[in-house]
């Protein structure tokens, strides 16, 4: 991380779930200049003021955007003036803690000195918080980083610029440097980040494709969940997620969604608003049979399917991103997991039946 601070957790909402675009970054320092201050370089102002930190560790920062001076990018060789205001955002959120390194069985799709591709199983947790401390992606990520200089003081930081729920399954990329890590999660900041999920949703959208744009923050009567808000009004977000079905099947629907934005839940608080909960969403009513009879045949068939993919049928397909240090733009694919497969598949047969 290019500063001093570790890494941190996500907000308490429901089985610890994390945001599905992950682009917000954390403010750790906010600095003023003082009247007297005499013209000092940026790298070494931040180098007085920082505790146990490095002027390289410094510098990536800088280098990576993550710094700015009166809310504008610099270089390190910029001078500090009097009443300047300095701030240091960072994609996680300031926390102390220690991550306990564990033997795990990961599926990285890609790896390289700089970064790594992981494609994460639906039901494991990404970062350590409160109640899910151990067993998460972060505590294997820190025994396969284990070697790499990730640690210091006992604390290990294995890179994550952005996550998905638990129970979403699919591709999550991984800095390996400090200077990756910010390179890349300034990419999320920016939503230059190509990202692909897969959906399969209650009912079929009367718009083949759409935009969906709304605030997005915690609710009012249910602070475990999210919900929608006025487009740029003052509670929420900003949320914006494009969407276009795939195919149909008649009481449902294989969509597919692009995040412009990262909001905690975005996908599924954008079907649910539309009217097209993820199926087996038990969080935003998708756990039920919400579209066709709820009696005979087809009721046994749909609670059926239910069972086979007891969690949101959502799945993080795709990313593409710009490498920190070749500055080629890589694209990844993950195919369907096992449970979304064959849930799908009997959909299909039933719509062709």
């Amino acid at each position: 991380m290019p500063a001093n601070l570790p890494a941190g957790e996500p907000d308490d909402e429901d089985d610890q779930d994390e945001s599905e675009g992950g682009d917000e970054l954390y403010e750790h320092h906010r600095i003023h200049a003082n009247r007297k201050q005499e013209l000092l370089r940026l790298d070494k102002f931040l180098l007085q003021r920082i505790p146990k930190t490095s002027r390289t560790r410094i510098q990536n920062a800088i280098l990576a955007g993550s710094v700015r001076v009166n809310e504008r990018a610099v270089k390190s060789n910029y001078r500090v003036k009097p009443l300047d205001l300095i701030t240091v955002t960072l994609p996680e959120p300031p926390r102390e803690f220690k991550v306990t390194p564990e033997p795990m069985d990961l599926d990285i799709r890609y790896e390289d000195s700089e970064l790594l591709l992981v494609n994460k199983p639906a039901g494991l947790v990404v970062h350590p918080a409160f109640g899910h401390w151990q067993g998460t992606l972060v505590n294997g990520l820190a025994h396969h980083l284990a070697s790499l200089p990730t640690g210091r003081n006992g604390e290990v930081r294995p890179g994550l610029v952005h996550r998905i729920d638990k129970d979403t399954s699919g591709l999550l990329v991984i800095g390996k440097s400090e200077y990756a890590m910010t390179y890349l999660s300034n990419q999320f900041f920016h939503h230059t980040i190509e990202r692909t999920y897969l959906a399969l949703v209650w009912g079929v959208p009367a718009e083949a494709q759409g935009t969906i744009s709304t605030n997005i923050g915690r609710s009012i009567k249910d602070r475990k969940v999210q919900a929608v808000f006025p487009f740029e009004g003052e509670y929420g977000r900003t949320a914006v997620t494009h969407y276009k079905v795939l195919q149909s099947f008649g009481q449902v629907a294989l969509v597919q969604c692009n995040l412009e934005t990262g909001r905690t839940h975005q996908i599924r608080v954008h079907m649910k608003h539309i009217g097209h909960p993820l199926f087996g969403d038990a969080t935003y009513g998708g756990d039920r049979v919400v579209y066709g009879q709820r009696t005979g045949a087809y009721k046994a068939f749909a609670e059926k399917a239910l069972t086979l993919l007891p969690r949101q049928a959502l799945h993080a397909k795709s990313l593409g991103f710009e490498h920190p240090i070749s500055r080629e733009f890589m694209q990844f694919e993950a195919e369907l997991p096992v449970d979304f497969a064959t849930v799908l598949s009997l959909w299909e047969q039933h719509a062709e039946s």
